[in-house]
């Protein structure tokens, strides 16, 4: 139906117009019975022709899913159909501890949890509880000494041959068993004078062959960033392989875009991506999509994950993970002790049931598929292997 003006109700009734004046505007408009239809402010907009939907690239994807994470416990809760009346409490707790620690989760990876399961493995990684504000003995903001290792700016030497650097100090989804929750990166970003510091010292420090990219999470970065840093690290010859610590492919499978597997795949460096998942849920059809894109790249993929109670301290769920893994052709690599961060005690798993839980793998899984249960010891010259 072709409208040439349609006089919206809020001026058909002004007072200041006459009946004839309103006809002289507006035409007549009928149904199939030839009964005037009432041009409601409703039917008007109904009327009107519709935008296209923009059709976003995958990098503007991954952005625009970014700045749309779930932020409020609340929020949260009512897609998992956990804001009944007895969930009260709950929400109040998660609503507490998130002004430490905020929380942040994207929704491709809140869909992937089960709805009316407080319980969920997934949902028990991101979800504030009440736990976290209680203080415990052996816990600390920096368990794992990294103040100690700071050579320069956002520069972690601990081990030799390797430097760690804290690209970013952004994740995409924020942790609750995070070490680094507390980490002063407004010092510690190697980007603008400081970033002359830290190519300075690796310059200079010709024993470090491998730079690890950490955070944070590094792939919050644009790839223009990233390949910029990369192509910087590319002329200090001494350095031969980069290693990029992330949980953006699994959060955030949309992440690995065409221009991330460009510089990955144009770099002489010798590439790996450790992925970080906990669990088999947190692996769909898009993060298997992921994985593949990354392999074809050129680039080695292996896994670390954090063993943490009631979401995977268990035999099955950790066999149903090296699995999962190796179908995205994804090798397990560490199996951590959680650090004992301040707010993460309700998730530690003692050490003896640690040693149980992998030795029950191993008498189920190839070795390939074991990861290697370790815990990071501050002032060791590597991870401390329990296993």
């Amino acid at each position: 139906m072709a409208i040439s003006r349609i006089i919206p109700v809020s001026e058909r009734h002004s007072p200041q117009k006459t009946q004839t004046d309103r006809s002289r505007q507006s035409p007549a408009t009928k149904n199939a019975d030839g009964n005037d239809i009432e041009l409601t402010d409703e039917l008007i907009k109904a009327a009107m022709p519709r935008p296209r939907p923009v059709q976003l690239t995958k990098q503007q994807r991954w952005q625009a899913e970014q700045q749309q994470a779930i932020r409020d416990p609340e929020q949260l809760l009512e897609l998992l159909q956990l804001n009944g009346p007895e969930h009260k409490s709950l929400l109040n707790s998660a609503k507490k501890a998130a002004k430490s620690f905020p929380l942040r989760v994207p929704l491709a990876f809140a869909q992937r949890m089960h709805p009316g399961d407080i319980n969920d493995p997934l949902l028990r990684q991101v979800l504030p509880l009440g736990g976290e504000l209680e203080q415990h003995d052996g816990y600390s903001s920096d368990p794992v000494s990294d103040a100690d290792a700071l050579v320069a700016p956002g520069v972690l030497h601990k081990y030799s041959g390797r430097a760690l650097l804290t690209l970013s100090p952004a994740c995409g989804v924020h942790c609750r068993y995070c070490f680094r929750r507390e980490f002063p990166y407004a010092d510690n970003q190697p980007s603008g004078a400081q970033l002359d510091t830290t190519l300075a010292w690796l310059s200079e420090n010709k024993d470090v062959q491998e730079v690890i990219l950490s955070g944070g999470d590094p792939l919050m970065l644009s790839d223009d960033k990233l390949s910029e840093f990369v192509e910087a690290l590319e002329d200090i010859r001494h350095i031969r392989r980069i290693r990029i610590h992330t949980r953006q492919p699994i959060v955030l499978p949309s992440r690995v875009d065409d221009s991330l597997l460009d510089w990955l795949g144009d770099t002489h460096l010798q590439t790996v991506v450790v992925l970080h998942c906990n669990h088999a849920n947190e692996i769909d059809d898009e993060v298997y999509a992921a994985m593949d894109d990354l392999r074809s790249s050129g680039t080695m993929l292996l896994n670390q994950s954090v063993l943490l109670r009631d979401v995977n301290d268990n035999v099955d769920s950790l066999c149903e993970l090296s699995e999962a893994q190796f179908e995205g052709s994804t090798l397990p690599y560490y199996l951590n002790m959680l650090d004992k961060v301040t707010g993460s005690a309700h998730l530690e798993v003692e050490e003896q049931r640690a040693i149980e839980i992998v030795d029950g793998m191993r008498s189920r899984l190839p070795g390939f598929l074991v990861p290697r249960l370790v815990r990071d010891v501050p002032g060791y010259s590597s991870k401390t292997l329990i296993r």
